[in-house]
């Protein structure tokens, strides 16, 4: 469901960002580049507890062929999910929406989970980290399997760091085959409620054994 559309003059902020994930709405650009505020019901979220990887992905996590790292190209992996998709030329990932989320993550609230062969970015995935609660934005891949393997090992991070959310916003194919289930707006806002009410933190230097593969 839509909201707004985001009516003043001014550019979206960080604190805009994070009021509104806060609330439970987010932003999304029109082809035109005008923004609106977006607040889904029902709503998708993963279960952070009961995830398992998929069977398909556990032959490729065996072969260690990806290096995955944290933040080292948040804007590359925010710009890679602005590309046109196969089929489709338009995106909601404005200008205007990159510069927001890369001041936010200046800020230390929102992260990129990246995987690399021979030290170039072949996918990835980013989001944003209030409290106990992930709110996922977008990923991409250049190769088989790169965004399947940032989306695992965001699951490792959430898990390992005691997330209760995990926010997809929206139900498609693509987020049902890593769980993603629906619930109603109502539910949502009170699983926010209390995901925010406890502290988390996304990267920490005793994570770094998760990435080993």
């Amino acid at each position: 469901m839509t909201i707004s559309p985001k009516i003043n003059t001014s550019k979206l902020t960080a604190d805009d960002l994070i009021y509104g994930y806060m609330n439970g709405i987010f932003p999304m650009a029109d082809t035109d580049g005008t923004l609106y505020w977006y607040s889904p019901d029902p709503r998708a979220i993963i279960p952070i507890d009961t995830y398992k990887p998929p069977k398909s992905l556990k032959p490729v996590l065996n072969k260690k062929q990806f290096e995955i790292r944290i933040n080292t190209d948040f804007e590359g992996v925010m710009r890679n999910c602005a590309l046109p998709r196969k089929g489709d030329d338009e995106t909601w990932i404005s200008e205007e929406i990159v510069e927001a989320y890369c001041d936010l993550n200046k800020m230390g609230l929102a992260y990129s989970v990246e995987t690399y062969i021979e030290n170039r970015l072949i996918g990835g995935l980013y989001g944003v980290s209030i409290g106990g609660a992930f709110f996922g934005e977008s990923m991409f891949y250049k190769e088989p399997d790169g965004s399947k393997i940032a989306f695992h090992y965001l699951m490792e991070i959430l898990k390992s760091q005691g997330f209760m959310l995990l926010d997809t916003q929206f139900i498609n194919d693509n987020v049902r085959r890593f769980g993603a289930i629906e619930i109603s707006r109502a539910d949502y806002v009170k699983s926010l409620k209390k995901a925010l009410e406890i502290r988390c933190h996304f990267a920490e230097a005793d994570l770094k054994h998760l990435f080993k593969g």
